[in-house]
């Protein structure tokens, strides 16, 4: 039965009956737990930025800048929790991680379809990734959702557009003179210059976790290869370069 608001309690507002037994180690040892609460957190504060994310996506749409601030600002302030929850997870050493390793079979993070749709609505759009996941599944379809519609640099462009930037072919080159524009006169164009301002937080937040990640994995598994038979750290290093905002670092 459902909890009417009248005798609602916290445990059946946050449905902890669910959420706390949904970690269920796979072995007897003691660090498994932890590696599972991590990657189950990440899942929840991906969950939220892409709630934030189709919330800001939107309201730029609408030029309704002001209030996309407060999403984006917000996704900025997830992205560092998410960093800092590395720390957390390095002080499961190598041994202790080998001791359970055998247990995940070839799941992986590179799995995370929540992750490839921050990325594509972000603006990093690869469409190899959509061969990951099942034709007919609902990551396959949030995927495709996410390839096909405009994504925060998408919309940010179009922002552009419409204030009468010329943004050419949209080349990072002819990208980055707008915004060059943008900044040489930021009182004039101020919505816009606290817009790219908000787009490099996000995408300077992206870099750190990206970079942290890679620190951790190589501290817990060195040069090993992943489980779902990734390159490991080395996969990982090859994306440290990886910018959603390009021409605004530039």
């Amino acid at each position: 039965m459902t909890a009417t608001p009248a005798g609602m309690t916290y445990a059946d507002y946050l449905k902890l009956d669910t959420l706390l037994s949904a970690q269920q180690p796979l072995s007897v040892l003691h660090d498994e737990m932890l590696f599972i609460v991590i990657h189950q957190t990440k899942e929840l504060w991906m969950k939220q930025m892409l709630h934030e994310l189709r919330l800001a996506i939107g309201l730029v749409n609408e030029d309704r800048f002001a209030e996309a601030y407060k999403a984006m600002a917000r996704i900025s302030r997830i992205q560092a929790v998410m960093t800092l929850s590395w720390d957390v997870l390095s002080t499961l050493t190598p041994v202790d991680y080998m001791k359970f390793r055998h247990v995940l079979g070839t799941s992986s993070g590179f799995q995370s379809a929540q992750f490839r749709e921050i990325e594509y609505r972000l603006g990093l759009k690869d469409p190899a990734y959509l061969q990951h996941y099942a034709e007919g599944s609902s990551e396959r379809a949030n995927l495709q959702d996410a390839l096909e519609t405009a994504s925060l640099r998408e919309a940010a462009i179009a922002a552009l557009e419409r204030s009468g930037f010329d943004v050419g072919d949209r080349s990072p080159e002819a990208l980055a003179a707008a915004w060059l524009q943008v900044y040489r006169d930021a009182e004039r164009w101020f919505e816009l210059y606290e817009l790219a301002e908000k787009l490099v937080d996000i995408d300077d937040a992206l870099a750190a976790w990206r970079h942290k990640h890679v620190l951790t994995v190589e501290r817990i598994i060195g040069n090993k290869r992943g489980t779902g038979g990734s390159e490991g750290a080395s996969y990982l290093r090859s994306t440290l370069d990886k910018r959603i905002f390009p021409e605004l670092w530039s």
